[in-house]
């Protein structure tokens, strides 16, 4: 299988949206965020053809993010998983791909730190991070085996700015 972590998009600004009294659950990108986001996704379409399963954290501006790669892909809604939520331990998101039938490529939208540090468990066997990944970036990893801890490749990691460049 392989895994396409991506992080998700330039959001409002945190101490701003919590001066709201707004949950932070329900902080949104910003439409800059929007708009980088649909150029990286075209960049991302051209370094991966196709997409079996688009999951996502359920924080909203992960769930819009991946709404953007979806659309990008012309693909249905995505699905949400709770693993992905901050805070989850990165074998919590392995268990989750274990229980995916013929995955394919799959997709998963998240936050920092918890995706750096899924990216080192599963490539690395550590469970700190060892990436560190910018609003809006991606990196794909081969995951030869049942994921688990130091079973998986890291095959490219591309920042934002990278991926819009791509987009050919």
């Amino acid at each position: 299988m392989q895994l396409l972590i991506i992080r998700h998009a330039i959001a409002e600004d945190r101490e701003e949206y919590a001066a709201s009294g707004k949950d932070d659950a329900l902080r949104p990108l910003t439409r800059e965020g929007r708009v980088k986001m649909r150029q990286a996704a075209k960049g991302l379409r051209q370094l991966v053809k196709q997409l079996d399963v688009l999951a996502t954290s359920p924080l909203a501006r992960a769930v819009q993010t991946a709404e953007i790669v979806a659309a990008e892909y012309g693909i249905s809604k995505p699905v949400t998983v709770p693993a992905l939520a901050p805070g989850q331990p990165p074998d919590a998101t392995a268990a989750w791909l274990r229980t995916l039938e013929h995955p394919g490529t799959v997709v998963a939208v998240g936050h920092e730190p918890d995706l750096g540090i899924l990216v080192g468990w599963l490539v690395a066997g550590k469970g700190r991070s060892v990436i560190a990944l910018k609003k809006g970036a991606a990196c794909l990893v081969e995951i030869a085996a049942a994921p688990a801890a130091g079973q998986a490749t890291l095959l490219w990691a591309l920042t934002p700015g990278q991926l819009r460049r791509v987009q050919g």
